[in-house]
């Protein structure tokens, strides 16, 4: 990888967010972790991850809860849950939110490493598809009066165009 991606690792438990932190840090990755959902998304105002990765069952908000906020605010960053109390109702709840993949731990090197780049590559392919919210929040009305006043002219535009030849 030739930038640093971003994750965010959510989980109660230090151990895990040191897991992925030694998996991924060599890999071209900077992990941040959050030791609950509210700490996640005060971070997540701070600045933009490439993914998220979440437990399920933390004190607060769960880790479905969590990854629905993430949908609602950032539709483009995957979500990843980890969880060690996977479940066919967590997994079909999960796949209703959105989530890009759910992991039962424990979990090999292997399974972290796959895991990230399977979901910054969706990121990308996400991003390239879609334009920037930045961009379109910064385009203002004046931009999306002239972008509107253009699509109705082009059919006269290239009337014109015909009839001048």
């Amino acid at each position: 990888m030739s930038a640093l991606r971003k994750v965010l690792v959510v989980d109660d438990d230090p151990v895990v967010g040191s897991s992925f932190n030694r998996v991924l840090s060599n890999k071209g990755y900077v992990v941040v972790t959050a030791e609950n959902a509210a700490q996640a998304l005060e971070k997540m105002r701070e600045q933009e991850y490439d993914v998220v990765f979440t437990d399920i069952k933390m004190p607060g908000m769960s880790g479905i809860e969590l990854a629905e906020e993430v949908k609602a605010r950032r539709p483009w960053t995957p979500v990843v849950i980890v969880t060690g109390y996977g479940s066919v109702a967590h997994e079909a709840r999960a796949k209703e939110v959105g989530v890009s993949a759910f992991l039962n731990k424990p979990l090999s090197p292997d399974m972290i490493e796959e895991s990230a780049a399977k979901a910054v590559l969706e990121s990308a392919s996400v991003a390239a598809l879609e334009p920037a919210p930045v961009a379109v929040a910064q385009q203002g009305v004046a931009g999306r009066l002239l972008n509107m006043a253009l699509f109705l002219a082009a059919p006269f535009i290239g009337l014109l165009y015909a009839l001048a030849l």
